[in-house]
């Protein structure tokens, strides 16, 4: 959880908001791409969605094909409270949670890019909101056993649960709470002039929504305890530099984009088993690893779409570039996800 401060920090989500009237067209969508930022770009092109932001907190807009109209597996999650810069309120969290269930019941579905309206990712939780409702914010805390997670961990973590990538796309502010739905995805693209912190520190708190278990998994030790500790903000380049965030990119949207490509073009059940092979073993053992590699490959020798990305492979004579014309119109020829 956050809250913000003075200097390279919003002054305040909830009663301050940074005025973004420049930026709020990216509520509607603009050219191709729902945030309005790849307008002029062919990945954008390629991923033309097919309707505007809503008046929702948090917007899911399923992208289409231009050529055909027809879905093209990419999923556009949007935190929409542009006035707000993007802050977290308690229905924001449960908005997260229900998206991403509803997302995971749909194996058409086969990337998701998460990003901001306005020009900002999220200036972290809106203290002044979660406040007026002491007992909804104690049931919010309260854990629940069959997951183990809490609201406040639920919310981003159940981007990781998903059983297809989830790619952050970060401008703006990314603070406490956002920081730690961006580390939840499993690769994030930020602008140079993006600022970064894990801010709670700075309230005299720890990073409790999922924090600790993404950015043990994603930073070294001694850098994720000094950023735990100090809630240094840190530019869009330094924390790829440092590897909070993966990639840094003038257009953090189109480049989500150009790699949700190249993810489609593969077969949905061996990117699934991809995640989570990383995911179940990253902290395990050689023995235990190659327990896992066995189990997941002797299933996915049995899956039709295994056949079909054999079939693509000899037909394209593949060199490991996913990213092709003819493998993007081929994608239609894949079933939908079997891996769960």
């Amino acid at each position: 959880m956050n809250a913000h401060d003075q200097g390279r920090e919003p002054t305040s989500a909830a009663s301050s908001p940074i005025d973004n009237s420049a930026d709020n067209s990216s509520t509607t969508s603009a050219g191709n791409s729902p945030t309005g930022n790849s307008a002029d770009n062919s990945a954008a092109t390629s991923s033309s969605t097919s309707a505007p932001l809503t008046d929702s907190a948090v917007s899911l807009i399923k992208g289409t094909d231009p050529r055909t109209g027809e879905p093209n597996g990419i999923a556009y999650v949007t935190l929409n409270r542009p006035d707000k810069l993007n802050s977290l309120t308690l229905p924001v969290l449960d908005e997260l949670i229900s998206i991403a269930r509803a997302i995971r019941r749909d194996r058409a579905i086969r990337v998701v890019i998460l990003s901001g309206a306005g020009g900002n990712f999220s200036a972290g939780l809106d203290f002044a909101s979660a406040l007026k409702s002491p007992a909804k914010l104690a049931r919010t805390f309260a854990p629940r056993p069959w997951r183990g997670t809490n609201t406040f961990q639920e919310a981003p973590w159940a981007w990781r649960r998903l059983p297809i990538p989830v790619i952050a796309a970060v401008e703006g502010y990314c603070f406490g709470g956002g920081v730690q739905i961006a580390a939840a995805a499993d690769y994030r693209f930020t602008s140079a002039d993006a600022s970064w912190s894990v801010l709670e520190a700075k309230w005299g708190l720890v990073p409790d929504m999922s924090g600790i278990a993404s950015l043990k998994q994603i930073l070294p030790i001694d850098t994720a305890k000094r950023l735990a500790m100090t809630g240094e903000i840190l530019t869009g380049e330094k924390a790829a530099e440092l590897g909070l965030a993966s990639e840094v990119s003038s257009d953090p949207i189109a480049a989500a984009e150009e790699l949700a490509h190249q993810l489609i073009a593969r077969s949905p059940d061996s990117v699934a088993y991809a995640k989570r092979l990383f995911d179940e073993t990253w902290a395990k053992g050689p023995r235990a690893t190659f327990f896992k590699e066995r189990v997941r490959q002797a299933r996915l020798l049995t899956l039709q779409n295994t056949r079909i990305a054999q079939k693509l492979g000899r037909e394209t004579k593949s060199t490991g570039n996913a990213h092709s014309s003819a493998d993007n119109r081929r994608l239609t020829k894949f079933l939908p996800r079997s891996v769960r």
